[in-house]
C-alpha cells in the first residue's frame, strides 16, 4: 500500500509522505468500522444481547491497521482476548463476528467462542485467546512452522502488557531468538492490565526492553499513529522475511473503554482519557485526508454513513440468526467425527 521503497523512517512527517491517497483512505474507513463495530457491541452488550466477557478495541484501532496494511496475504496472526478487530481487518466477515458475540450458530466460530475465542482459518486468524499470555508460545510454534516448510511467510503475535509477566512470554522469547524464527511480537501496551497499571507491576516499565535480554530487536512504537505502526512492521517483517529472526515491538496504545463491559475503568482519570483521546488514531487520519484535500467534508460523510449502514447489517445479521442446536456441543471437540461421548 505504501508508495516508495521500503525501510524505517525516523520522522513523522516523512513517513506520512510515503503514503498515498488510496492508503489514508483505506485506513480511515477501515478504522472507523472498527471504532462503529466496537461502539455497537458495547450497546449491544448493555442491552444483553451480547453476554459472558465483551473486551473492546475503542481506541487501538492504529494498531491493527497500521500491521496488517504492511504485511502479507499469507502471514499468520494470533492474539489475546481483546480480539474482535484483528480478523474484521484481516477480511473475515463482520457479519459472522456479530453473530459470534451473539453466539449464534452462523458465528465465525459456530456460536461457541464468543467474544474470546474468535478463529478463522481461511483468513490466517489463529485466535482469539483467554489465557493470559497463552498465545505467545503458540505465536512462535506457527513461526516455526512456516520457517521450517519454507513458505516465506511470518508469524505476528500479538499481547497485552499484562502477558509479559508470564513466563511463558521469556520461553517464547528466548526459542524464538535461538531458533531465529519469523515472528514479530507485539505488546499492545494500553497501560493497564486488566484496572493495574504497568507502574505498579514491575520495576522495568519500559516495555520493549524485556527483548533486549534475547538480543532480539526492540523497539517503542507510537501506537496512535497508524503510520508509525505501519514503519515499524514493515521494518520487523523485512527482517524476519531475510531468515534474521524475530522482533519485538511495543506499540503505546490507549483503550478508552475499562479492560472489559463490566469494567467501570475508576483507576484512572478523566484528564488521562481525554489526553489520549486527544491523539485519537480515526482523527488523525481525517486531518491528513482533509488537509491534503485527498477527500471533501461531504466524502467523509458518506463514508460514515456507509460504516453506519454496514454496522446495522452487521446487527440485523447476527439478530436474525440461530441459536446452535443442541446436538452441537457434542461437536468440533475431536478431530474423531464419531467420538463415543457419554451423554447419558
Amino acid at each position: 500500500m505504501a508508495t516508495t521503497t521500503k525501510g524505517k523512517s525516523k520522522s513523522k512527517s516523512s513517513a506520512k509522505s510515503k503514503f498515498n491517497k488510496e492508503t489514508y483512505m483505506h485506513w480511515f474507513e477501515s478504522m472507523l468500522f472498527l471504532r462503529k463495530f466496537e461502539e455497537k457491541a458495547g450497546q449491544l452488550y448493555g442491552q444483553q444481547k451480547i453476554k459472558g466477557f465483551c473486551h473492546l478495541y475503542i481506541g487501538q484501532e492504529a494498531c491493527v491497521a497500521g500491521s496488517i496494511s504492511a504485511l502479507e496475504r499469507g502471514d499468520k496472526h494470533i492474539t489475546a482476548y481483546r480480539d474482535h478487530a484483528h480478523p474484521i481487518a484481516l477480511g473475515s466477515d463482520p457479519k459472522k463476528i456479530m453473530a459470534e458475540l451473539f453466539a449464534k450458530e452462523t458465528g465465525i466460530s459456530k456460536g461457541k467462542g464468543g467474544s474470546m475465542h474468535m478463529f478463522d482459518k481461511e483468513n490466517n486468524f489463529f485466535g482469539g485467546h483467554g489465557i493470559v499470555g497463552g498465545q505467545v508460545p503458540l505465536g512462535a510454534g506457527i513461526a516455526f512452522s512456516e520457517k521450517y516448510n519454507k513458505t516465506g511467510k511470518l508469524c505476528m503475535c500479538y499481547m497485552g502488557d499484562g502477558a509479559v509477566r508470564q513466563g511463558a512470554f521469556h520461553e517464547a522469547l528466548n526459542l524464538a531468538m535461538t531458533w531465529k524464527l519469523p515472528v514479530i511480537f507485539v505488546i499492545e501496551n494500553n497501560g493497564y492490565a486488566m484496572g493495574t497499571s504497568v507502574k505498579r507491576t514491575s520495576n522495568v516499565t519500559e516495555l520493549y526492553t524485556l527483548g533486549e535480554a534475547y538480543d532480539m530487536p526492540s523497539e517503542p512504537v507510537d501506537g496512535m499513529s497508524v503510520e508509525a505502526v505501519y514503519e515499524a512492521v514493515e521494518s520487523a517483517a523485512e527482517r524476519a522475511r531475510n531468515g534474521e529472526g524475530p522482533t519485538l515491538l511495543e506499540f503505546r496504545t490507549y483503550r478508552y473503554k475499562g479492560h472489559s463491559m463490566s469494567d467501570p475503568a475508576k483507576y484512572r482519570t478523566k484528564e488521562e482519557l481525554e489526553e489520549y483521546k486527544g491523539k485519537d488514531p480515526i482523527e488523525q487520519v481525517r486531518k491528513t485526508i482533509l488537509d491534503n484535500k485527498y477527500a471533501s467534508e461531504d466524502e467523509i460523510s458518506a463514508i460514515e454513513k456507509k460504516v453506519k449502514d454496514e454496522v446495522a447489517e452487521c446487527v440485523k445479521f447476527a439478530d436474525e440468526s440461530d441459536y446452535p442446536k443442541q446436538e452441537e456441543a457434542f461437536r468440533d471437540v475431536y478431530a474423531q467425527e464419531d467420538y463415543p461421548f457419554v451423554t447419558d
